[in-house]
């Protein structure tokens, strides 16, 4: 990587995201509780989320002022540099709400509105995944192949594409009642055509499983900018196709990453089962 830009950014991404997992790990109150809800009674947002946010745009501005800022807390400006962070201080809210291990911190870069940095901090993994446009996908952390507490230091590559009916997926479900019930539906109908599917409940983490192999795809109905910005660039750089519906980029209509080979018919399911609507 030569663009000192990129170079900066990410080494503020990585900086930024692992002082929020620390904060979340470690700061977590034992009487954590709901501080607002959002789309619905079970969409939740707690304190921790809020602090983190502050947390990461308060390092961020501190060293790039003139840089945008949109976050799931309400962090939103538009800046002056052709730089914005794309922020989700806590993916996985409920999970962490109730003590369970699969959240993250993600923080995306884009300049000129293209998502260029790329980083993704899941403190109770032990394991942060970061990518850079053209540099391709890494990961630190976690367990080694031996069975070791921590491993060196990995570029990150999807699964040669699988036939669809050996094919690990990944999703996720809203949080409104209507929503909720068609993606079961979807689901219901995808799962005799593939392996299996699992439902993580972080798209971050999920991105990042597919760059790293460990799910072969993973599609969901439904996501925010900031809920996709860093994991599908991760995902991408492991060599992942990412996208929507046939012809259109991911969004909140429809979100998939896959290899090439296995997001194709992936996305014909998906387009024919009506997964991008409610």
């Amino acid at each position: 990587m030569t663009d000192p830009l990129l170079t900066e950014l990410l080494d503020l991404a990585l900086e930024a995201a692992r002082r929020a997992g620390a904060l979340l790990r470690d700061g977590r109150p034992d009487d954590l509780a709901v501080a607002k809800t959002k789309t619905s009674p079970i969409d939740v947002v707690t304190e921790m989320d809020i602090a983190a946010e502050k947390l990461i745009t308060g390092f961020l501005a501190d060293h790039r002022p003139q840089d945008g800022f949109l976050g799931e807390e309400g962090a939103s400006s538009p800046g002056t540099s052709g730089v914005r962070w794309v922020i989700d201080p806590l993916d996985g809210t409920v999970n962490y709400l109730y003590g369970l291990p699969t959240w993250a911190v993600s923080i995306a870069a884009e300049r000129d509105g293209e998502t260029v940095v790329g980083v993704v901090e899941a403190p109770m993994r032990g394991e942060t995944y970061r990518a850079v446009l053209g540099g391709g996908a890494y990961a630190d952390g976690g367990a080694r192949a031996d069975g070791g507490a921590r491993a060196d230091e990995r570029r990150l590559a999807v699964r040669p594409s699988p036939p669809l009916d050996q094919a690990l997926l990944g999703t996720g479900f809203g949080y409104v009642q209507a929503r909720r019930a068609h993606q079961a539906d979807v689901a219901r109908q995808v799962i005799p055509r593939v392996r299996d599917i699992r439902r993580g409940g972080s798209a971050a983490i999920d991105l990042c499983d597919v760059a790293a192999g460990r799910l072969d795809a993973y599609y969901e109905r439904g996501l925010n900018p900031w809920d996709l910005a860093a994991g599908a660039l991760i995902a991408r750089e492991a060599g992942a196709l990412t996208g929507g519906r046939p012809g259109e980029p991911e969004s909140g209509e429809l979100a998939l990453a896959a290899p090439p080979g296995l997001f194709e018919p992936l996305q014909v399911i998906l387009e024919e089962l009506g997964a991008w609507h409610d």
